[in-house]
């Protein structure tokens, strides 16, 4: 087996939860759009697709993909050192227009202790398995 060694200036990404699994549900045109987001993230850029999360802070962003009639996003955070975050991953059906999901937003909310955790090796990477 062949290990690729990661660039220097080059952050892992730690997925947290489902936030993988859910990612691969997604069309592979949106997978493909929000990889290069987090791709470039990982390098210490931020994608022109990618804006601030609203009510988290900073340092955490959402990457809003439009495909067909539906929407996704997926949301990472650049604040911790050691990695990049992904949050969530999720398909956008609120009923309510653009408004985010109140469970979609407490997701973050857990994922993003769960974060802090992981950055500080006091708990398990994927230890919300909740939708």
């Amino acid at each position: 087996m062949v290990r690729i060694r990661p660039d220097a200036d080059e952050r892992p990404l730690r997925w947290v939860g489902s936030a993988l699994e859910d990612l691969r549900r997604f069309p592979p045109e949106v997978q493909d759009d929000i990889g290069a987001a987090l791709s470039a993230a990982q390098f210490g850029a931020k994608s022109g697709r990618a804006k601030p999360w609203k009510g988290s802070g900073p340092g955490v962003f959402e990457v809003v993909e439009d495909f067909r009639t539906d929407t996704y996003r997926a949301v990472y955070t650049v604040r911790f050192e050691r990695a990049v975050y992904v949050l969530h991953a999720f398909q956008k059906k609120s009923p309510k227009g653009i408004r985010t999901d109140q469970r979609a937003i407490e997701m973050v909310e857990r994922r993003l202790r769960a974060a802090q955790a992981m950055e500080d090796d006091t708990c398990e990477p994927n230890m919300d398995q909740q939708h």
